[in-house]
């Protein structure tokens, strides 16, 4: 065993939106800008099937982020601040698709990339990694960019940042 300490890993940046489904799932934001985005999580008892592996649900729900986020930071530089970055669209997810193919366990990591874009649509892939780096599951899904989303006879603007 190696007494050197294991290299720590970057904190999380702050969601330049608030979704609170995603803060209560706990997924983390690590990369964000060009198109690209990465989301991950510790998976925790909450998070589990009943073969005590990461639920098919919280697997899809991250991809479905991290490709959203892709989408979202298409315009975006690297590095930027996500909460900074100027003209953010809305995105909502317009279909997806989902191959499982291996039970996810530990720290999961999806990672995502827009493969194409237009004026109103972004067409998207992304993949979750295990600990090891080992594929779980790949997903393709389109998104339509929004900037009100219509509910019932009112519209409702996208939410900015979490209250702090």
């Amino acid at each position: 065993m190696s007494d050197t300490p294991a290299p720590e890993m970057p904190a999380p940046l702050p969601f330049p939106i608030h979704i609170p489904f995603v803060e209560e799932l706990g997924l983390e934001l690590h990369a964000f800008g060009g198109g690209e985005a990465e989301i991950q999580l510790d998976l925790a008892h909450a998070h589990l099937n009943s073969f005590a592996v990461a639920h098919g649900g919280v697997v899809m729900t991250m991809l479905d982020v991290a490709m959203a986020h892709a989408a979202r930071s298409h315009g975006v530089a690297p590095g930027t601040d996500p909460r900074e970055a100027a003209n953010v669209p809305g995105v909502v997810t317009i279909e997806m698709k989902t191959s499982f193919m291996r039970a996810g366990e530990g720290r999961l990591r999806a990672v995502a990339q827009v493969l194409h874009r237009t004026a109103t649509m972004a067409f998207c892939e992304g993949s979750v990694f295990d600990a090891q780096g080992r594929r779980c599951a790949h997903a393709t899904a389109t998104f339509k960019y929004m900037r009100l989303l219509p509910a019932g006879r009112q519209l409702k603007t996208l939410r900015g940042p979490a209250p702090e």
